[in-house]
């Protein structure tokens, strides 16, 4: 077998096979097949796509192609969330101490930052001493102690996936549906976990940009789950426009910590109260209304950010963050912007908010860039929002001025002005089961 073979039948529209997609993903995985032929064949798939057997095949390689973790030691119910990826989305931090607040236990392993969207172990890391690297012995014991772990990829599980995630994010090859569906579902399957709701984006700052792209992944999705032998769901929500007020790791983790405070954004609560009563409701922990109101309860008793709280000093970090968020450090400099008209925003280009940030330096342009925790942006005006000329729309915030004329000039050409006011779009546009 040549992946010379493999990449020329994808490229001319063929099926692979399962024994053909596992040769690939193992000799990849070994170090026997370089870069450069894995870049052209995910470029061949971004092309001609894959069938749902060849993206169930190619997930199951991914989950097989390192460790598969036994939570069986974690005592209760295991529950994940998972976001597809979107600007401002910081979901997990507030979702997960909720759901754990509630007795369901959160074994989580999550990403980084991918192209403009941002990563929720970026976000942790902007905690001081926050350990996101931790053995998968203590990440048990933190679990059963404290209801709640958040840690990155182990190095051995789903390698495959690490590999292929950073060779995505630099040969623009990340929004194919296959390739999202096998990176997203090959670690969920891996780290086993009992139940697993997906926060699917559709909209400009997602890598779906149509409801229909978004429901063929949700549907893909749960089916693959299902097939493995998991309780899954899938909410397709709005990322048309960036999620909250905040963009940028420790201004996105501030954001989190006032959500669980009670005094969050509206749109970033909701959400955050969706999902949780959802994962609570198939993890059985009452009807969906019943779970509903015991999310609103872990945030109006602070539960949830009491848990948070738990979980950030059992990884290493200063509890006083979180319940005192004042400390975290502001960039050293900052910019306004302003409207340079008067009107309703009508409409943004979320995925070029999402470039402005990762140019201030809260994202990353290649693989060995490093962040900025403090940069990113604070919107002062949403869609929906009147403005007049002259009236702030954001502030820039970063650790060095270089970033601020390019990250100006991206997000005033991704915000769109008009006399008319925009239609409200709503948060969760379907549910997929």
């Amino acid at each position: 077998m040549r992946m010379y073979d493999l990449i020329q039948k994808k490229r001319d529209g063929g099926e692979l096979s399962e024994k053909e997609i596992r040769w690939f993903i193992e000799g990849y995985t070994k170090g026997e097949i370089p870069d450069y032929q894995v870049s052209a064949l995910c470029m061949a798939i971004y092309f001609r796509g894959m069938t749902l057997e060849e993206t169930t095949a190619l997930t199951f390689a991914v989950r097989d192609s390192g460790e598969r973790l036994d939570f069986s030691e974690i005592h209760g119910l295991r529950v994940d969330k998972h976001s597809t990826g979107g600007v401002g989305d910081k979901t997990s931090l507030v979702v997960a101490p909720i759901v754990a607040s509630l007795g369901v236990k959160v074994a989580k392993m999550s990403g980084r930052g991918l192209g403009h969207t941002g990563g929720t172990i970026d976000k942790l890391e902007a905690i001081p001493g926050f350990r996101t690297d931790i053995p998968v012995d203590e990440f048990k014991d933190i679990v059963n102690e404290t209801g709640i772990a958040i840690v990155g990829q182990n190095a051995t599980l789903a390698p495959a996936d690490k590999l292929l995630y950073a060779l995505r994010d630099v040969t623009a090859t990340v929004d194919s549906l296959p390739l999202i569906v096998s990176s997203i579902m090959g670690k969920k399957l891996a780290a086993d976990d009992d139940c697993i709701v997906l926060d699917v984006k559709t909209g400009s700052g997602s890598f779906m940009k149509t409801l229909e792209k978004s429901r063929e992944l949700a549907e893909w999705m749960v089916e693959i789950g299902k097939r493995a032998g998991k309780r899954v769901r899938a909410l397709i929500t709005d990322m048309g426009t960036p999620l909250g007020y905040a963009i940028g790791n420790s201004l996105e983790v501030v954001e989190a910590i006032h959500t669980l405070q009670g005094k969050g954004p509206a749109d970033l609560t909701e959400l955050c109260l969706e999902l949780s009563a959802h994962i609570l409701a198939l993890a059985e922990k009452g009807t969906y209304e019943e779970c509903l109101q015991m999310a609103k309860n872990a945030i109006s008793t602070g539960a949830g950010l009491q848990t948070f709280a738990k979980m950030v000093e059992g990884q290493g970090g200063n509890p006083a963050w979180i319940l005192q968020p004042e400390n975290f450090p502001v960039a050293k400099y900052s910019r306004t912007v302003v409207a340079k008209e008067s009107g309703y925003i009508h409409s943004v280009d979320a995925e070029g908010y999402g470039v402005a940030s990762l140019l201030l330096g809260a994202g990353r342009n290649t693989k060995e860039d490093v962040i900025d925790p403090t940069a990113g942006i604070y919107l002062k005006a949403k869609t929906g929002d009147y403005v007049r000329a002259g009236d702030p729309i954001a502030v820039l915030y970063s650790g060095k001025e270089s970033g601020f004329a390019a990250a100006e000039e991206r997000l005033l050409a991704s915000t769109h002005i008009s006399a008319e006011k925009p239609e409200a779009i709503p948060l969760v546009l379907a549910v997929v089961e």
